[in-house]
């Protein structure tokens, strides 16, 4: 059952979907991140939506946009070569629970946040658990 306040309107009140940028890794733990988050939420990304880097000068920068309304189970710890940096946007609603799922797959470090008037960013590096 939905618990979240629809305001009396029938839709929910909180921005359910949070964008994810990924730069400054491989395209394995770019794919890593994305595969497990995709374990967890309906995304943009397909399941043949293989990172891929465009230049050898220029950093690779990879997108993916992520439902959390209805977060799926089963989602494991994910393995990475190296850590990742990640910066997420999204409403306070789906930031707050998009950071409690990432704390379940991977060793988070809050790097930086802000806020404002209907959205926050969440800056974070992600390392193996």
């Amino acid at each position: 059952m939905d618990t979240r306040d629809t305001g009396g309107g029938g839709r929910p009140q909180h921005p359910e979907s949070v964008s994810v940028e990924i730069s400054g890794c491989s395209k394995e733990d770019a794919r890593v991140v994305f595969d497990t988050l995709c374990a967890c939420f309906t995304s943009d990304r397909c399941d043949d939506d293989v990172p891929q880097e465009w230049s050898d000068t220029r950093p690779t920068v990879w997108l993916g946009t992520f439902d959390v309304s209805d977060p799926h189970e089963g989602a494991r710890p994910a393995r990475l070569g190296a850590s990742v940096e990640a910066d997420a946007h999204g409403g306070y609603w789906a930031i707050d629970r998009f950071r409690t799922t990432l704390d379940s797959l991977f060793r988070v470090q809050d790097l930086s946040t802000a806020s404002g008037d209907q959205e926050r960013e969440l800056h974070v590096r992600l390392e193996s658990r």
